[in-house]
């Protein structure tokens, strides 16, 4: 559920939001949770500030600061962009520092797979680039952006760490940090007609090594999704899934689990790997003019690429490496906003109810 206010302060505009996501209501429905390690509703709540300047230095330079914080998270972003003629490829300078629990590697799997609980890694992320995107074509659409990037693992104290719990490596380096420069390609395709439609996007990472120890990889990335009516009902299908060849750092693997990936699972409970695949299939009923019924199929697997995972935390943790989920839920559409619950069963009949609320502008 989320609050939003919106002041304006000369040309600038500010926004504050405060919004619920995810498993909220799993604390109130399931009384295993209740006592979870320490976990608590209000590490789901986040705090969104976000402030827009239209025309920084007079000639429409924008300039977009956004601050979101939550209890174990944070992260500030800054984007700053020249005006450009519409044909012409849109650039937009970035700076990124981001603080967040690393839960879908390093998370500990827990209550037959269906939670995970902090491994006591976080990521502290900063980044500063260049994003350009070009002019729209037809349904095809791209973006090419080459950024540096300093990534340092912490402790739940904040202290720079080099090894998990377990004494294993959290680094590709092995020291406190790795660094590097990525040149990163996306295409994405759309197309929509009254019954049906259709999208697609690729993605391409390559890690430039400028000085000698920083990574050298590449990794890829595909989503593909296609939605049809049938009658009454729509059927929504997706497909996402990835490989990363060369350097590799634990955090860089693919996470498999979660909201958004297999429901029934912890985030990362199903499997972490150098390469992933993962297959969703929805059917949504009306029920009335504001209410629809939901079931879902959820799929996916690590491809048996885990134990190429530096650390091989998926083995460590009792990860399966691969999974299905299972359910049912409702859909409530209002002027005020979206409303979605869903309860899921994983392989072990364990069940987890997700929660989530999104505002329409």
């Amino acid at each position: 559920m989320g609050a939003q206010k919106s002041i304006h302060a000369g040309n600038a505009k500010v926004e504050f939001n405060v919004d619920f996501t995810h498993k909220l209501c799993a604390a109130l429905m399931l009384p295993s949770l209740r006592n979870a390690g320490g976990w608590s509703p209000l590490s789901l709540v986040i705090g969104s500030l976000c402030i827009k300047h239209p025309n920084l230095f007079g000639k429409s330079e924008k300039l977009d600061v956004l601050w979101d914080k939550g209890l174990c998270d944070s992260n500030i972003l800054v984007t700053y962009r020249k005006p450009r003629p519409e044909w012409l490829s849109q650039h937009a300078f970035i700076i990124q520092h981001s603080i967040s629990p690393e839960i879908g590697i390093h998370g500990i799997p827990v209550e037959n797979l269906s939670r995970s609980a902090s491994g006591g890694v976080n990521l502290s992320r900063l980044s500063a680039g260049v994003d350009l995107s070009e002019p729209a074509s037809s349904n095809w659409s791209s973006k090419t952006s080459i950024k540096f990037e300093h990534v340092r693992p912490v402790n739940d104290d904040g202290r720079s760490i080099s090894r998990d719990l377990h004494g294993f490596p959290v680094t590709c380096s092995g020291d406190y940090h790795d660094s590097m420069v990525v040149l990163k390609q996306e295409s994405r395709f759309a197309k929509a007609t009254d019954h049906s439609f259709t999208r697609f996007s690729v993605q391409i990472e390559q890690g430039i090594p400028i000085l000698s120890k920083w990574l050298i990889f590449n990794r890829f990335k595909f989503a593909a999704s296609r939605g049809i009516r049938l009658g009454p009902a729509f059927f929504l299908t997706s497909l996402t899934g990835g490989s990363i060849v060369g350097d590799i750092a634990p955090y860089q693997a693919f996470s498999i689990g979660g909201q958004g990936s297999v429901r029934g699972y912890g985030d990362g409970a199903v499997g972490s790997g150098r390469s992933c695949l993962v297959a969703n299939s929805e059917l949504t009923l009306p029920l009335s003019s504001m209410l629809e019924g939901a079931v879902f199929l959820d799929c996916g697997s690590d491809l048996g690429s885990g134990h190429h995972v530096p650390g091989n935390p998926s083995l460590r943790h009792g990860k399966p490496g691969s999974g299905v989920g299972l359910g049912y839920g409702l859909r409530l559409k209002s002027h005020l906003g979206h409303l979605q619950v869903d309860l899921a069963m994983n392989s072990f009949k364990q069940k987890t109810v997700y929660f989530g609320f999104s505002n329409v502008s």
